[in-house]
């Protein structure tokens, strides 16, 4: 069941993660709503988090997984980004994907069903 995702960027030059080859790299809401997008329809940003870990093979796959349909919208608010990402993917994961992307410099404002 789709899960809507109210996430803000309240300052978006620091919603960097720790590792830049992971990171947003987005200037603007609609770059990081495309980005967080991508990374929640595709696996591509968790194989290469997963790659880099000391033993690959003892990362949860769970943390893996995909939602073909997800959808992500931004709109710039003031100085900070409001991201609504609908998914399915559990909150758990969208965490983590959100931890790559932004580190800390983000905050879950609501969740709702879709």
């Amino acid at each position: 069941m789709p899960v809507r995702y109210y996430i803000s960027l309240p300052n978006p030059g620091r919603a960097r993660g720790s590792d830049a080859a992971l990171s947003f790299s987005a200037h603007g809401a609609e770059e990081f709503a495309a980005q967080l997008q991508g990374a929640l329809r595709s696996s591509s940003l968790f194989e290469r988090w997963r790659n880099a870990q000391e033993d690959p093979d003892e990362v949860d796959p769970g943390l893996g997984i995909v939602d073909p349909s997800a959808n992500v919208s931004g709109q710039q608010d003031d100085l900070r980004i409001v991201l609504v990402a609908t998914t399915s993917i559990p909150g758990l994961v969208l965490k983590h994907r959100l931890r790559l992307l932004a580190g800390n410099s983000w905050e879950l404002l609501d969740v709702s069903a879709a």
